[in-house]
């Protein structure tokens, strides 16, 4: 066939497609070519050259996932050049890597340290120069942890953060044996454009970059008798702490993960789900307050399209090279930070607890929820809305330090009081999510009508790809929402902080024809967010979201205004979205940054 090519590998002939690489072909024929800088969500490097093998009538080994297949190839990918090449490149970035490897937070769970397992590097032929070299630990961030000395200059990070999140707060200085990954000027990772995304962390080979953790301190507040240690757990946790723990991805293991924080000691397990709900009825009526502004009192200075505001990175990134653009968030809080404010307020005093005796504890997929946690605008409760943020590595950690059979625990239910929720809700783990729940409640606040899609699957708002595009026509409005008759809302969903940056300078430029635009700064939404396992690569992310949409699809309750307990809440605390104490504890605003 014309679009195939006859090659051989090992001696061992095969057909493959052109424009495969080396690395695809043997990948697809079971042979496992390692790698180090090659990685499916970047473009490709070849800057290791662990991944090198012999192609036969070449004189020099050739980088796999760098070169294409071509007609006649015989390759071989374990003949002795090649493998003997491959020890050395290994030894070599052993004598620069710190390789203190049971003090490291990614012991066994590093690329670098299972190479070296693999190739059996017993001994260390080349001089070792970690301790000629002055290498820093950048710790001022409450996300990140950068240790240069544990770097292997792949230059994952830096392709990430420019490629994926087109931020660039990452770069390459220097040449030869000075050659660092770096940020502007050498400054903290906290004082640059860092918008604290951690998808270095999840592509970094090493642990050069890691998250900040903060698991000794959640113990001790556990610990401590005069504490009540309350737990909130985001969406998209429910779907990947599993793979931490042996499970495949996309395991979907709610109650089993709820069972694991009682067991832990927390005294409430509540679900950040239900806040998600809250935010639906807040930003929905504020979407819904924005529109009237704009349509019947034509007022121009109303700022739409609106933007949702419920993804750290992102709001980071808007303040860094869009400040001039702030006004076109959703001034709600993330549900996170809207949970914190209620546990400290409207939780305390129905459990008759003083604030100040209150530890909340949030898990999240993100890491820069633990930089959000920390911004001065999050003490609406009187306190700090949210103590502690741990990813969801590090819950796997809790457990596994806690002797826990996860596999052998019951599944159980959250607790009650801000611990229901709804479908809705457990979408916005899921790009295009935020979207969707907002949809199916604002459509039938105006209409009195579940949106007109299947089983309110709002499939035009989701998928992977960048940017997407949908639009609701609004007919037969009920009497005081008239003037939206006709009108069709138009939609724009994002995900990366690269495809943000595309709809954010349509935005700019006055061409966005939009009403409403959802933003995640992680590939795939928060199930592909920072905290999340690693690996985390399109197929993984896939089948998390497709365990997103099954749970939604089970559940009893799939749009938020149902939610039995955000109707409490509001009769007997908020008293109405948008109203006085919405606005004291669950909105905010943004700084203006400098983009340096």
């Amino acid at each position: 066939m014309a679009n195939k090519l006859n090659i051989s590998i090992n001696g061992f002939p095969v057909e493959i497609a052109k424009g495969k690489t080396i690395l695809e072909a043997a990948d697809e024929q079971g042979i496992k070519i390692p790698t180090l800088c090659y990685h499916k969500d970047l473009c490709v490097a070849g800057n290791c050259r662990v991944c090198v093998v012999e192609v036969v009538g070449q004189n020099r080994l050739s980088a796999a996932c760098a070169t294409p297949v071509e007609e006649g190839m015989e390759i071989l990918t374990n003949s002795l050049k090649v493998r003997n090449s491959r020890k050395h490149i290994i030894e070599l970035l052993l004598a620069e890597h710190n390789a203190d490897c049971t003090k490291c937070y990614r012991n066994g769970n590093c690329e670098l340290q299972e190479l070296a397992s693999e190739y059996k590097i017993m001994t260390q032929d080349f001089l070792e120069l970690v301790p000629l070299k002055n290498y820093t630990i950048d710790m001022f961030s409450p996300s990140i942890i950068k240790d240069d000395s544990k770097c292997i200059r792949c230059q994952r990070c830096v392709r990430t953060c420019a490629e994926l999140q087109g931020v660039n707060a990452l770069t390459v200085a220097h040449k030869g044996d000075k050659m660092k990954i770096t940020t502007f000027f050498e400054k903290a990772m906290r004082d640059v454009v860092c918008t604290n995304c951690g998808q270095c962390v999840n592509h970094c080979p090493t642990g050069a970059l890691v998250e900040k953790n903060y698991i000794e301190e959640v113990w001790e507040a556990i610990a401590n008798p005069n504490k009540h240690v309350v737990v909130q757990t985001a969406p998209a946790v429910r779907v990947g702490l599993g793979e931490e723990l042996g499970l495949e991805p996309g395991s979907r293991v709610t109650g089993q993960m709820v069972a694991a924080l009682k067991r832990l000691g927390f005294d409430s397990v509540l679900d950040t789900d239900f806040t998600a709900d809250l935010t639906i009825m807040e930003e929905g009526t504020e979407l819904l307050t924005r529109l009237k502004k704009a349509l019947v009192d034509k007022d121009e200075s109303v700022s739409l399209p609106m933007a949702t505001s419920c993804s750290p990175g992102w709001i980071k990134y808007i303040e860094h090279m869009y400040p001039e653009h702030l006004e076109h968030l959703s001034t709600c809080k993330s549900p996170q930070q809207m949970f914190g404010a209620l546990v400290k307020t409207y939780y305390a005093k129905a459990r008759n607890l003083e604030p100040e005796n209150i530890v909340s504890v949030s898990i999240m997929p993100c890491t820069a929820k633990k930089f959000e946690a920390y911004r001065p605008e999050m003490h609406d409760s009187g306190y700090r809305d949210v103590d502690y943020v741990l990813t969801t590595r590090e819950l796997a950690i809790l457990i596994k330090q806690a002797g826990l059979d996860f596999n052998k625990l019951k599944p159980v239910k959250y607790d009650r009081l801000m611990g229901e929720s709804t479908g809705a809700a457990v979408i916005f783990g899921a790009t295009g999510g935020v979207m969707e729940a907002a949809l199916r409640t604002a459509y039938e606040i105006v209409t009195g009508r579940e949106v007109p899609f299947k089983n309110l699957d709002i499939t035009p708002v989701r998928g992977m790809e960048g940017v997407r595009e949908a639009s609701v026509k609004i007919e037969n409005p009920l009497k005081e929402w008239a003037f939206l008759d006709g009108v069709e809302l138009k939609c724009a969903i994002a995900h990366g902080l690269v495809n943000a940056k595309t709809v954010m300078d349509s935005v700019k430029s006055g061409k966005a024809d939009y009403h409403f635009i959802e933003f995640m700064a992680c590939p795939g939404g928060c199930l592909g967010g920072g905290g999340q396992p690693i690996p985390t690569n399109p197929e993984i992310r896939k089948k998390r979201a497709e365990a997103i949409y099954t749970e939604d699809s089970e559940l009893a309750l799939r749009k938020s205004h149902e939610n039995p307990e955000v109707q409490k809440l509001y009769r007997d605390f908020l008293k109405e979205p948008l109203g006085e104490v919405s606005h004291h504890l669950l909105h905010t605003k943004y700084t203006k940054r400098e983009r340096y």
